[in-house]
């Protein structure tokens, strides 16, 4: 014959439009909450009063609630939240007036009738004053446009560096060492699109589409195509020297996770290895392309020297060269300058998103 059914212990609170049943049960499994024709019944395997059993209980409401609870597990206990079906304050929670043994007050929660009005109040209050201020920030009609622009952009600089990236590791898997040589003549085309085509990260900070700061964006970008353009670009002996490759390379490595992240915030998706990726990548690769752009001017030093090529000549009564290769030199110290410029840049922004949270205090 079986004995008679565990109950748990239940703490009750309501509001106007809600009842709040806490149920003192741990490690609860299987829960089942249904309410039908007005009467709550519970069943679930737990750990309560009389060690891990399974508990039950049924509750006959005093009015009318909606047919569909709703329940939140944790370690320590369950939650459900009942809705009322008119808002309007009940006496007591049950239909039959003695209270039963297992139901108890929930006075975490316990609000007289009067303080939960005047929580009601303010709630509405709340809501009332946040759509007023809705209302008042005008709509950008051009919201869809500029988001549709900023996917778009991403995702052809994605596909971009991905070519560059995919294309440079079969060829040197394929040829070995022998890649290194003719980087330039296989990629530059696909480099000179994807850098002249990120000028406009910094139009879009410039005129706010993007919450980037405008000093990190101008220092990578002009960095890069300076020494894409200006020393690769117009000197035939830089460009079958190996460093290009580790250029490159390390320069699209480093896209890969950038380009999809902002696209995937442009639809307001996180995905949290992607994130990590974002956050975490640049700080061997950014050192690593910083000195292969460094060994790169330090190999065109001697072709600048010798060719005088981009040497301002000025006029008299000075009558002095100025040699290109003596302001390289210069470049090189502003070069590690912005490295470390980006690298502080991009430390701040790993903190904000990977490093912990700060919990409010009550």
């Amino acid at each position: 014959m079986a004995g008679p059914s565990l109950r748990p212990h239940v703490h009750w609170a309501q509001r106007h439009r809600e009842l709040y049943l806490r149920v003192e049960l741990s490690d609860v499994q299987h829960p089942d909450i249904t309410i039908t024709d007005n009467v709550l019944h519970f069943k679930a395997q737990g750990h309560g009063a009389k060690g891990d059993n399974i508990y039950e209980f049924q509750i006959e409401f005093l009015e009318p609630v909606e047919p569909k609870p709703i329940c939140r597990v944790t370690q320590r206990q369950l939650n459900i939240t009942v809705q009322k079906k008119e808002s309007n304050w009940w006496e007591r929670l049950t239909k039959q007036e003695k209270r039963p043994l297992f139901l108890a007050p929930d006075f975490d929660r316990w609000l007289d009738e009067s303080d939960a009005e005047m929580e009601l109040k303010e709630k509405e209050e709340e809501k009332i004053n946040k759509m007023k201020i809705e209302s008042r920030v005008p709509k950008d009609p051009f919201k869809h446009l500029k988001k549709g622009y900023l996917i778009m952009y991403n995702l052809v600089q994605f596909l971009g560096f991905s070519w560059i990236f995919v294309n440079m590791t079969v060829r040197l898997f394929i040829l070995g060492k022998d890649s290194f040589y003719d980087t330039f003549h296989t990629i530059a085309d696909m480099m000179y699109f994807c850098q002249t085509l990120a000028l406009m990260e910094i139009m879009n900070s410039l005129i706010g589409l993007v919450r980037s700061p405008l000093i990190p964006a101008v220092v990578q970008i002009f960095g890069r195509n300076f020494v894409l353009f200006v020393i690769l670009g117009s000197l035939e002996e830089m460009q079958s020297k190996p460093v290009v490759f580790f250029i490159f390379y390390f320069w699209s490595i480093i896209e890969l996770f950038r380009y999809p992240y902002y696209m995937l915030s442009c639809i307001g998706i996180e995905w949290k290895p992607l994130t990590w990726l974002r956050y975490t990548a640049w700080i061997p690769l950014y050192p690593l392309g910083g000195l292969a752009e460094a060994v790169c001017i330090v190999q065109s030093i001697p072709i600048f020297s010798e060719t005088g090529k981009f040497s301002l000549g000025l006029p008299n009564p000075l009558n002095v060269t100025i040699q290109f290769s003596f302001l390289l030199q210069i470049y090189l110290i502003a070069l590690f300058l912005g490295v470390f410029v980006n690298f502080r840049h991009l430390y701040k922004q790993r903190k904000q998103h990977l490093g912990p949270k700060k919990r409010k205090m009550k």
